[in-house]
């Protein structure tokens, strides 16, 4: 049984092998008998901290000034021993700091305990502070104790944990031992909160809906589908919260918003995962030029509380996220980046021949709408660098989108693209219960043509319009995206503690 080295000035190995981990856990295990041994817990109790690394950093020099006795908890991640000496390093919520440890300060039972600690360990330790001749800020230990006893090795300092399934799977072990991993969602949460108090400070209202519904609605995606035995009823997980916040607009709240988690059975990708995080804002007396000003502060604001700047770097591309932000409708964007212009188009086999025409496929079910959208997909969303609001949807594709003044077939709907990702929807909000009723019933039309993320029929929705929806802008950010923005992140699953994966084979 090969004993595990606690120096990390070892020379630079190979990852450990499965057999070389379960020696190592043995041998830990053993270390953790010889400690129940001697009477001292391998898995302790309450332990009361004074300080965090960072504290000791930030009030130094009173610490020192006043000699106080600091206490601190964390996980041991280097052990340096010289004889009567020992240097340890402790990691905590706000960073590494080390420790000095010697014999005749610890007494030599205490200081024996130091042999049965591995990296790894959570421990407590109390002592005074100080700087090395080196200037290393240390705590001086005057006791330590061991208040968890890690069994299972971390993986080898100098590969850490690089495996991205791993790291995805195990994101227990990534936090630990990659600081970046946990900076970001320490940088998530600021994100969160940022966006609530922006909300809030505008006086809306953050509420709670349902996450099962009776009918999936909202938005135009797949369900997933559960049952619920009491009830005798299948239930679907929500798609969006979208048509009972607007419920709560008909009843009087003129702001509200909620912040939570949706779900959509689709694939996985960079961009994509089945649960994923929403915000989703509603205003009374508002259009959606109202709510792409919000959007412009939202997600400006929050890059300089949470950054500092609104200029920002994502994948190596310098972005500026200061209002105003550029404001194109989908139809002049598409001949823009094309040459082809759907302005005035009706006939839909004259719409597919221009779709032919610069190589987009089109589903023998589309209208002009979809083929207009279609067209967009292909050759216009990657484009979008810099941020770009797109309005003008075709109604074909907005079934809860109030129509155009201007144009019945168009809508006043816009979405945000940044770095060539949609960051968020939203529109003038559809408050004729005559017209939502047909666009609903057209929806049920191409659900039972085999659409499976069409919307479904919702009667108590029409139900609560015909009581009267005020005239409302409605918006809905998705919180990932605009954390995977705002930290750089490539994938989705960068900024999800826990992504969903497929069954390890």
């Amino acid at each position: 049984m090969s004993e595990e080295k606690n120096t990390p000035e070892a020379v630079e190995q190979e990852p450990l092998t499965e057999t070389e981990i379960n020696e190592q856990m043995q041998f830990r295990i053993n270390k953790m008998n010889q400690l129940a041994e001697l009477g001292l817990e391998p898995f302790g109790r309450k332990f009361n901290w004074t300080h965090h690394a960072q504290d000791i950093a930030d009030d130094f020099e009173e610490l020192s000034e006043k000699e106080t006795v600091v206490r601190l908890a964390g996980r041991v991640m280097a052990i340096r021993g010289h004889g009567k000496t020992a240097f340890l390093d402790l990691l905590d919520k706000t960073g590494r700091i080390q420790l000095y440890v010697r014999k005749d300060a610890l007494g030599e039972d205490n200081y024996g305990i130091i042999k049965l600690m591995d990296i790894g360990d959570i421990i407590g330790v109390s002592g005074s502070v100080f700087r090395t001749h080196m200037g290393e800020l240390s705590i001086k230990a005057v006791s330590l104790e061991i208040l968890s006893k890690a069994l299972r090795p971390l993986p080898e300092k100098w590969h850490g944990l690089k495996d991205i399934e791993t790291r995805y799977r195990q994101r227990y072990v990534d936090l630990i031992v990659n600081p970046d991993v946990r900076k970001t969602f320490l940088q998530r949460s600021k994100i969160i909160k940022s966006i609530r108090e922006i909300l809030d400070n505008k006086d809306f209202l953050e509420v709670e809906t349902p996450i099962m519904h009776a009918i999936a609605g909202g938005a135009t995606a797949r369900p997933f589908i559960t049952y619920h035995n009491a009830l005798d009823m299948e239930l679907y997980m929500r798609v969006a919260p979208e048509l009972y916040l607007k419920r709560l607009i008909v009843g009087g709240f003129e702001r509200v918003y909620e912040l939570g988690r949706v779900f959509r059975n689709e694939g996985i990708d960079i961009k994509h995962n089945p649960e994923f995080t929403m915000v989703e804002v509603y205003q009374a007396y508002a259009d959606y030029n109202d709510l792409m000003d919000l959007t412009e502060t939202i997600i400006s604001e929050t890059a300089m509380k949470v950054l500092g700047t609104k200029q920002i770097t994502y994948a190596g591309q310098e972005i500026d996220l200061a209002s105003p932000w550029k404001r194109i409708s989908m139809i002049e964007a598409v001949a823009k980046y094309t040459g082809v212009d759907f302005t005035g188009v009706t006939d839909v086999e004259e719409a597919r021949k221009m779709a032919a025409g610069i190589n987009v496929p089109i589903e023998p079910s589309f209208g002009v709408g979809k083929i207009i959208n279609a067209c967009f997909d292909e050759h216009v969303e990657d484009k979008l660098i810099q941020p770009t609001f797109i309005t003008g949807h075709p109604k074909e594709i907005s079934p809860l989108a109030k129509s155009s003044a201007a144009d019945p077939e168009i809508t006043d709907r816009f979405e945000a693209y940044i770095y060539g990702r949609e960051m968020c929807n939203g529109f003038s909000e559809l408050n004729d219960p005559l017209d939502q009723r047909e666009r609903f019933l057209k929806q049920v039309e191409e659900r039972n043509n085999g659409d499976e993320e069409a919307n479904m029929m919702d009667e108590d929705f029409l139900n609560a319009l015909e009581y009267g929806l005020p005239p409302t802008g409605g918006l809905g950010i998705g919180i990932d995206r605009l954390v995977m923005l705002l930290t750089d992140s490539s994938s989705i699953r960068d900024v999800l503690l826990f992504p969903h994966m497929r069954h390890k084979l």
